[in-house]
């Protein structure tokens, strides 16, 4: 199951690819790392899924990562004497604590910290932006606004605050319980919606205590604002462009796309481009030729993965939305243009030994046309490490972790062989030139090259660097 492109694909899991079968066929079709949303998963579902994702997993002995996506949360409004209202602009528009049904002029908004957090001048977007008003008087017990934007608001519509920071916690009560539950499941990265500040990573990491990866979901402008501190906490970044293009101008969030992939490349840390890449193939069996342009794009731009949502959750061509993207990747990859690129962006690397180390491993195997740069890893920082390069070889992770394999495999080009630790020097020189022959990477007389860490078996210690041949005996198995 050797992938023929470096970035990965993360495919949502939902009511179209909730079986076996679907799974399958998603993971032989391009999928690396599946997604389980919370806000429509229960916790007994959660665990269905992720003993399927195991069962396949088993059957093609490749690591599959899982993340889990929490609901983070929801701003809502109350209800409505007739179950909605219109609102024209420059209408006079008031929120306020009263839990008595809503008109025209008032509806209840059951959120004290939105009280407290709103100011004169202040947008509020309401049912993902369809309709905005501008704060123009606001108290504790209530908001006075301008409507800017009218149009139909119905019962308990979202509500977004762009301009205003809330003093509440990113994970509420049903992430906590949705977080215990994934992280007793087995889950590999969990994902933070509706972050606004580096707390709120300090907050879940507290509770992972690296039982998993987090992922920081970007998707409000507070976050935007401090990308730099919500990086030096997670582990990766998500770029949610759907909430993201609801409450920052839509002109801005391509833009911010870009700041974030650069971003993580530098720290070499993990991001993901997601939202309605190919959503027409929610109903349609090929996508426009714009969103095939718009995953081009992210791919060009060095993303490590490109993620489906509702395309393969609940439309109706899953399987065909995850080899629409893969054949993406591969186009891209061996576009002419692409190699440049991706090498402009390269950072100078950190003055630590992992750095140095994986900075010489690239050069040498660009240099020597080497076949593979194979990491022994136990905790995937040296995978990680030399991904940060993106050397054109590809690049090998051989762990004995079984967890690291599967955080790994969302990583720009990291293929993942778990296996039992090296005993010395030698069996790690023989069994990376066996795995590299076996996994389709090397042929014999061809040379790889291998980065470990000395003592053997020692995380975060990467020092070393060796050429090997991949000799004839490597055509036997292991």
């Amino acid at each position: 199951m050797r992938r023929l492109r470096r970035a990965k694909i993360v495919a949502t899991l939902g009511p179209a690819s909730s079986t076996p079968a679907v799974i399958s066929r998603l993971f032989q079709a391009g999928a690396d790392v599946f997604r389980v949303n919370m806000s429509h998963t229960s916790h007994d579902r959660m665990r269905e899924l992720i003993g399927m994702i195991r069962a396949v997993e088993t059957e093609f002995e490749r690591p599959i990562g899982i993340l889990v996506d929490l609901q983070g949360p929801k701003l809502r409004l109350g209800t409505f004497g007739g179950g909605h209202v219109e609102l024209k602009r420059n209408d006079t528009f008031t929120l306020d604590a009263d839990p008595a049904p809503g008109n025209a002029t008032r509806v209840q908004l059951p959120h004290p910290e939105i009280f407290a957090a709103a100011e004169p001048g202040h947008t509020l977007l309401l049912d993902d932006g369809k309709v905005r008003l501008t704060v123009t008087e606001s108290s504790p017990k209530h908001i006075v606004t301008r409507v800017e934007v009218g149009g139909r608001l119905s019962d308990r519509k979202g509500v977004s605050l762009p301009d205003s920071t809330l003093a509440f916690s990113a994970l509420a009560a049903k992430d906590r319980s949705d977080l215990e539950a994934a992280l007793d499941a087995g889950i590999d990265w969990v994902a933070l919606s509706f972050i606004q500040r580096p707390e709120d990573i300090a907050e879940a990491k507290k509770i992972t205590r690296g039982r998993a990866a987090v992922m920081a979901k970007i998707e409000k402008p507070q976050a935007v604002n401090r990308l730099d501190e919500i990086m030096d906490l997670a582990d990766g970044l998500m770029v949610a462009r759907g909430d993201l293009g609801v409450e920052m101008p839509l002109e801005k969030v391509p833009g911010v796309q870009k700041q974030m992939t650069r971003l993580g490349r530098r720290a070499g840390k993990p991001v993901i481009v997601a939202t309605q890449m190919l959503e027409s193939m929610i109903n349609a069996p090929v996508p426009t030729r714009a969103e095939v342009s718009d995953v081009a794009a992210a791919i060009f731009e060095g993303a490590d993965a490109v993620m489906l949502s509702a395309e393969s959750a609940a439309g109706q061509y899953p399987a065909e939305a995850v080899a629409m993207m893969n054949r993406i990747a591969i186009e891209v990859e061996h576009d002419q243009n692409y190699r440049s690129i991706i090498s402009a962006q390269r950072a100078e690397p950190e003055a630590t030994g992992a750095d140095a180390i994986s900075d010489a491993a690239r050069q040498i195997a660009e240099t020597l046309d080497l076949s593979a740069i194979v990491c022994w890893t136990s905790s995937g920082s040296t995978g990680l490490r030399v991904a940060r390069e993106r050397p054109r070889p590809p690049i090998i992770a051989l762990s004995p972790n079984v967890a690291t394999g599967r955080r790994l495999s969302l990583i720009w080009g990291v293929h993942c062989v778990v296996t039992e630790d090296a005993h010395d020097q030698d069996d790690m020189v023989n069994r990376a030139s066996r795995i590299a022959f076996k996994e389709g990477f090397a042929k014999a007389g061809e040379r790889i090259i291998i980065a470990a860490g000395l003592p053997l078996g020692t995380p975060g210690a990467t020092n070393m660097l060796r050429l090997a041949f991949v000799g004839q005996d490597t055509m036997q198995d292991e």
